[in-house]
């Protein structure tokens, strides 16, 4: 688990340090992937906008009376976003999920949408809605959480910083590819994992020169199959 607070940056402006906690956060959603008989599909680990959203809204509108700064807390399968003060006075949760928007800071509202950290009035919510249900949402008498649950169904493999992938990354992609789909050609594994028909070509060449792989049959109606490097 890591905190970010903004006394993580010292005593600067929320500006600043809501900009800084934006580009860690950036810095830290990571590129998920998952491989289907078709393709390799990649996604974020929470979606970028929303997640944006969810830390502005969580500075904007926390009561900072008690000097309880908002907390971003990531762990190993989600993220939250955490401000101090619950729903604003008169702003219902039904309210609230309709995307009314009740300023508890207008002016911090005012400064962040001159500073362009805010587009419009109430349009945060409406993106996150747009990506996320409800059940993200807990309340509580002098909270308000945000839990974004990583991407369902994606794994994040092992060095993958950025969405670079490190050559045993590479290796497990094609491997678990062709696990799948035996019968996939040259074209179709390149299609699946998203590398270039080059790599593909290349690293099958070194799977079966180190026995690895075997190829069973001809090139267009022949399977491949997996002799090793099953864990």
């Amino acid at each position: 688990m890591e905190l970010i607070e903004n006394e993580e940056y010292g005593y600067c402006c929320l500006i600043t340090a809501t900009r800084r906690v934006l580009d860690k956060l950036k810095a830290e959603n990571k590129t998920f992937a998952k491989i289907t008989p078709a393709k390799r599909l990649e996604r974020k680990m929470v979606d970028e906008i929303a997640l944006k959203e969810a830390v502005i809204n969580a500075v904007v509108h926390t009561d900072y009376s008690r000097e309880v700064p908002p907390v971003v807390e990531i762990f190993s399968d989600r993220l939250t976003v955490t401000s101090y003060g619950g729903l604003p006075p008169g702003l219902s949760r039904e309210s609230f999920f309709r995307c009314r928007s009740m300023p508890r800071n207008r002016e911090l509202m005012r400064i962040f949408h001159d500073v362009d950290l805010v587009e419009q009035l109430g349009s945060g919510m409406s993106r996150i809605m747009e990506v996320y249900d409800q059940s993200i949402f807990t309340f509580e008498d002098n909270f308000l959480i945000v839990t974004f649950p990583f991407a369902e169904g994606f794994t994040l493999p092992h060095g993958n910083v950025n969405g670079n992938v490190n050559g045993n990354e590479t290796e497990t992609i094609i491997l678990d590819c062709i696990r799948q789909n035996p019968e996939f050609t040259l074209d179709k594994i390149a299609e699946c994992t998203g590398f270039s028909k080059r790599t593909i070509s290349r690293q099958m060449k070194t799977f079966q020169e180190a026995g690895t792989v075997k190829r069973i049959g001809s090139p267009k109606t022949g399977h491949w199959e997996v002799l090793q490097g099953e864990g």
